[in-house]
């Protein structure tokens, strides 16, 4: 990167289609190739990281701490995984965190009722969501089902184009006119988010006996074909989220749409990385957690004690003289986290001059946290000067940005969790248009620029 008194992030597709030599166009959509295989594949957190422990097997990760690649999962809703360097641990670990979950909706524990004859299924939405997006478009169901003798059932239903799938009526604008005059918070009912589950009524001779014959219908189906009853869905976790594969976007495909890339662009870019980098100077590692969209809470979220648990075991197996402290108050971190692209129907929500663009690589955020940064994460500027030259040097376009106007935007990410231990880490990940929607949209070159990023981090 040269480097003149004013400063403008670099356009991604210049850098890359100016290096022909490396072939890094074909290496662009060969990579986004594979990233729309894993977004169809992994709707789900258990999903998720079912793919990243059997990718990290495949490449010869152990179970055992003491191996020089190692991993451990847990619950299926998280894992941490590390290699040995070349340098002792005690001059501390390249560590990139993500999250694996995403908004959805969520079957509640009993959730089927019939009402004026169809069979619906009742749902509790996770995350932050804009809930007329979810209505009147083809869902799927994921998840499982604990049986009373403990058996798993696995259930995916919606995405083979020969299944048929499932959907949240909406209200036809003739009789919308009372919801046309309330606010979008008040207009879309949580409680009326119903799945529409079946329309077929139990057989003539058992209709006259049973009071709700088409959620009976329903229910001998499932039993039927999954072998499970009512109460197995009181000991289940079935999601519903949008159905169909992620597609390129554009006639030159040069974005992506899908659903969950929030923030599995950078779970799949990050392991990527850190598959990539064989034989790291420092050792290296990534965690993934679950429930950073409600609050990183329970076990399985950054706020639980997991990633403490496994440097504890890592560093008795690998390094048991040098103190933990040592280990984390030497290491550095990425939380890698999508930033909020500069919408270009809605730019008035964003102050320009601090605004991330689709196509400029990975964005920094330097902090976190909304109104006077509360909430927030914010890394030196030491930390953030390091990382900057090593990214120029190696010709990495990225940008900063913050998410929005001062007193509309902001949010949250792991970055605080992982810098409560002392770690130095901050933000970066690429942008995104329609965030926490059902379609999401990225940019084809930033995934290739924020896997480059991520790699040129294991290998500082």
């Amino acid at each position: 990167m040269t480097h003149e008194t004013a400063y403008a992030p670099q356009n991604a597709w210049k850098t890359y289609t100016q290096q022909e030599e490396n072939n890094q166009g074909k290496d662009i959509f060969a990579l986004a190739r594979r990233y729309l295989d894993f977004l169809s594949q992994c709707k789900t957190e258990r999903e998720t990281i079912a793919y990243v422990q059997k990718k990290l097997t495949e490449a010869g990760f152990s179970l055992d701490f003491s191996q020089n690649a190692a991993m451990r999962p847990l619950r299926g809703k998280a894992i941490f995984a590390a290699r040995k360097g070349r340098l002792p641990l005690g001059q501390g670990i390249h560590l990139i965190a993500a999250h694996v979950d995403t908004p959805r909706l969520d079957l509640k524990q009993r959730p089927l009722i019939e009402q004026a004859q169809v069979a619906q299924a009742k749902t509790h939405y996770y995350g932050g969501i804009r809930k007329y997006q979810w209505l009147a478009r083809p869902l799927a169901l994921h998840g499982v089902l604990i049986r009373e003798d403990g058996e798993t059932v696995r259930l995916t239903l919606g995405e083979n184009p020969h299944e048929p799938v499932f959907t949240i009526a909406d209200l036809l604008p003739h009789l919308a006119q009372k919801q046309n005059t309330r606010t979008v918070a008040e207009a879309f009912e949580a409680e009326k988010l119903n799945l529409l589950m079946g329309h077929c009524p139990a057989s003539p001779a058992g209709e006259e006996k049973c009071q709700e014959p088409i959620k009976s219908q329903i229910l001998q189906l499932l039993a039927d074909k999954y072998h499970i009853c009512e109460e197995d869905f009181i000991s289940a976790e079935l999601q519903a989220v949008p159905a169909g594969p992620a597609r390129f976007v554009g006639l030159d495909k040069g974005l992506i749409g899908g659903y969950g890339q929030d923030d599995r662009i950078c779970v799949f870019t990050a392991l990527e990385a850190f598959l990539n980098v064989q034989e790291p100077e420092h050792a290296t590692a990534i965690i993934f957690w679950d429930k950073e969209e409600i609050g990183s809470e329970g076990a399985t979220g950054a706020a639980s004690r997991f990633f403490n648990y496994c440097m504890e075991d890592l560093s008795s197996a690998w390094e048991p003289q040098t103190r933990l402290s040592h280990v984390l108050l030497s290491s550095m971190a990425l939380s890698a986290d999508v930033q909020a692209a500069l919408d270009p129907d809605y730019q008035d929500v964003h102050e320009k001059q601090n605004a991330a663009l689709l196509g400029h690589g990975p964005c920094f955020s330097k902090f976190t946290g909304s109104r006077g940064k509360y909430g927030a994460s914010e890394a030196d500027a030491e930390y953030l000067g390091w990382l900057r030259s090593l990214f120029n040097a190696q010709n990495i376009p990225w940008q900063i940005a913050e998410c929005g106007k001062v007193d509309q935007g902001g949010g949250g990410t792991v970055a605080l969790f992982l810098a409560a231990y002392g770690l130095r880490v901050i933000d970066i990940g690429p942008a995104v248009l329609s965030m926490h929607s059902p379609f999401e949209i990225s940019s084809t070159v930033d995934l290739y620029a924020t896997t480059q990023a991520y790699t040129t981090f294991y290998k500082a």
